[in-house]
């Protein structure tokens, strides 16, 4: 069996195809078919897109980044201003939900592109996962 060629990449690099939401391969094709459904292939370059598998890879990122940011932020504002905790409670939940859905798409289709550059071999074998 001959090892498989390495992952060819267009334009843009894994990480930025990823954050661009782009094929992980050519970087021209979109990524998603909806929301956060992975595309079956790619438009562009024929990439076998539905062997892709992030798991709680970028959940994990966002709760992590996310939760610090809003954490220092909600700190700054109490001691800074010192509002009523109603007021907390009205803030925070839309600034999480907001981050929370704004960093899903990208952060996804970064690890899905940083597995394609590290396990290209599991996107090229003619078996179906």
């Amino acid at each position: 069996m001959e090892p498989a060629p390495p992952p060819s990449f267009g334009t843009l690099g894994p990480i930025a195809a990823g954050l661009a939401c782009c094929c992980p391969r050519c970087g021209r094709g979109p990524l998603y078919s909806g929301f956060l459904t992975v595309a079956e292939t790619c438009n562009s370059c024929g990439l076998a897109l539905h062997r892709h598998d992030s798991g709680d890879g970028p959940a994990v990122f966002i709760i992590l980044v996310l939760g610090a940011v809003v954490v220092a932020m909600a700190l700054w504002v109490e001691a800074r201003f010192e509002p009523p905790y109603w007021l907390h409670l009205v803030l925070w939940p839309p600034v999480i939900l907001g981050g929370a859905l704004a960093m899903l798409r990208p952060l996804k289709g970064a690890m899905i592109a940083l597995q394609y550059r590290h396990r290209a071999h599991d996107y090229t074998e003619d078996r179906d996962v």
